[in-house]
């Protein structure tokens, strides 16, 4: 069952980051359009310039859980690079538990009002939904604030896959660490 959770994370993070991939391009389509519309034809279309910046946001929120599985994250590989398995296990392992997972349960804790706030007043009653302040403007701006709860998840999920991978291997239940592609982990 363990092994069936840590390989559902994985896969769970491995899809959603390789469908938010296709942001990237759109951003990329969009952004062009948008300096085509405005520095040849003068023309501001504010929904676009708003989609530009939600699109790198989620870019950047959802695909957090896929570049820890990847092991595409920022690191100092001076002593990692060359160190033992044992001492990766190690690093990772306390990585995880004492600097990825508390900063994903601090997300959480601190951003709750604050999407809560744009989805429903609660002392109201009515739900808000937020929505742009510019006129015309992208109306779904709720739904972007919800992601960072999105984001907290799938990073804190992908941060216990990682966990568990490491003490399987600390406690001789795994055979190499890192764990290869072959074993779930997008690591190749």
């Amino acid at each position: 069952m363990f092994v069936r959770a840590i390989n559902s994370i994985d896969h769970f993070n491995r899809t959603l980051g390789h469908a938010v991939a296709w942001l990237a391009l759109a951003m990329v389509l969009l952004q062009f359009a948008v300096v085509v519309l405005r520095y040849v034809f003068a023309v501001g279309y504010v929904p676009m310039q708003e989609a530009v910046w939600h699109l790198h946001g989620l870019l950047f929120l959802l695909g957090a859980g896929y570049t820890l599985l990847s092991d595409g994250h920022v690191r100092v590989d001076l002593i990692y690079r060359e160190a033992s398995p044992a001492y990766k296990a190690r690093t990772d392992l306390a990585g995880c538990l004492f600097f990825v997972l508390p900063v994903c349960i601090l997300t959480l804790y601190v951003s709750w009002d604050y999407v809560l706030r744009a989805i429903y007043d609660i002392e109201s009653g009515i739900w808000v939904l937020e929505s742009s302040p510019e006129f015309g403007g992208l109306p779904l701006v709720w739904a972007y604030k919800a992601v960072i709860w999105v984001f907290a998840v799938t990073l804190g999920l992908q941060a216990l896959s990682m966990a568990g991978k490491a003490a399987s291997f600390l406690w001789g239940r795994a055979a190499t660490y890192p764990p290869g592609h072959a074993e779930g982990s997008g690591r190749t």
